[in-house]
Parts: C-alpha cells; sequence; structure tokens
C-alpha cells in the first residue's frame, strides 16, 4: 500500500533541498480528517514539570503528543508536521537527542527558539496529523 492510499502523510524531498532522515522538507496531507495537537509541555498527569531538565521534559512533551494521537485514533506515522518551540537559553541538542529516544517517524519539523508561556518549561511541541477512517 503507498502512502496515497495508507491515508499517511506524504513526504516530499525536492533533489533542490537537503534530504535528512530525521525530517522532510515537505509533507502532502491525504483528504480527510486532520488534528491539531495543541502545545504540549513536558508535565505529568498532575500537570507538573517533569524534573531533569530539557532532556526528560522533551521527551515527555512528545509522549503527550502521542497521548493525543492516540486518543484521536491516529499514530505518528499519520503526523504532517511538528513544531517545536525551545527556550533559547537552552541547547538544542539535548532536544533531539531526547527526540531520538521517543520519536520514531519521519515527519516535517520546524525548531523556534521561542521561551514556553509556562514559567520553568523549556519546550513546547505541537503537531497536525491525519486521523485515518475507521
Amino acid at each position: 500500500m503507498s502512502e496515497r492510499t495508507s491515508g499517511r502523510p506524504e513526504p516530499i524531498d525536492p533533489p533542490e533541498t537537503f534530504h535528512s532522515p530525521a525530517f522532510a522538507q515537505g509533507m502532502v496531507l491525504p483528504a480527510g480528517r486532520t488534528l491539531h495537537v495543541g502545545g504540549q509541555n513536558g508535565t505529568d498527569q498532575a500537570g507538573r514539570l517533569v524534573d531533569g531538565g530539557l532532556g526528560p521534559q522533551t521527551e515527555q512533551a512528545l509522549r503527550n503528543v502521542i497521548a493525543v494521537l492516540r486518543a484521536a485514533g491516529t499514530d505518528v506515522d499519520h503526523v504532517a508536521k511538528l513544531t517545536i518551540y525551545l527556550d533559547p537559553d537552552v541547547d538544542p541538542s539535548a532536544a533531539y537527542e531526547a527526540s531520538q529516544r521517543v520519536w520514531t517517524a519521519r515527519t516535517a519539523v520546524s525548531v523556534l527558539a521561542v521561551r514556553p508561556a509556562r514559567p520553568g518549561a523549556m519546550v513546547e511541541v505541537e503537531a497536525i496529523a491525519t486521523v485515518p477512517e475507521r
């Protein structure tokens, strides 16, 4: 089954752009239902920021995105775009390493140095995904 018929977003990587194994330059979404995941911080079920700095907060923020995807009936393979907001004072390599431990899909990604609104938060993650028909 091709990506065009699976309901999954299709990666677009023109030869004029850099090809990364970690992210796509663009994603085409098939017609159908679309889920927009609001910004997720590295918080636990009680709303407390996890301890340990940027790495653990990034892992938890991505786990929270995955939980929203599952609740909507979709998964990381159907994510077309992640937007990651990092506190400008952090080293982004720690977030990248943490994301490699949790996120298994290749998608379009934007990373911005913007202080998250929540005090103490070092990262916030948003996602756009397709929701397959059942």
